[in-house]
């Protein structure tokens, strides 16, 4: 079974930043993809940025030049920085991961973009 919890939501003003990090429980090696969508009030839950087989990534236009998401092998960690934020970027973000063709994902944790 695959555990996936997310860490660092949180309130933030528009234009500054937070860094969303996502552990999971067993070696990130194993996964297919791994990476992060989101859920905004009201609308389906989106792909933001994703490591894609072969460690290519997949980024959501709307964060392109943003957001970056990265990586630690050793502590089975993915990471998403995430820049100049607005408003719009308020949702619920989930770390997923894709593993023999099951999808899991983690609780979810709340980025709000308010001042």
């Amino acid at each position: 079974q695959v555990q996936l919890v997310e860490s660092g939501g949180g309130l933030v003003q528009p234009g500054g930043s937070l860094r969303l990090s996502c552990a999971a429980s067993g070696s990130i090696f194993s996964f297919n993809t791994m990476g992060w969508y989101r859920q905004r009030p009201g609308k389906e839950r989106e792909l933001v940025a994703v490591f894609t087989s072969g460690s290519g990534t997949n980024y959501a236009d709307s964060v392109k030049g943003r957001f970056t998401i990265s990586r630690d092998n050793a502590k089975n960690t993915v990471k998403m920085q995430m820049n100049s934020l607005k408003p719009e970027d308020t949702a619920v973000y989930y770390c997923s991961a894709n593993k023999l063709g099951r999808q899991y994902w983690g609780q979810g944790t709340q980025v709000t973009v308010s001042s």
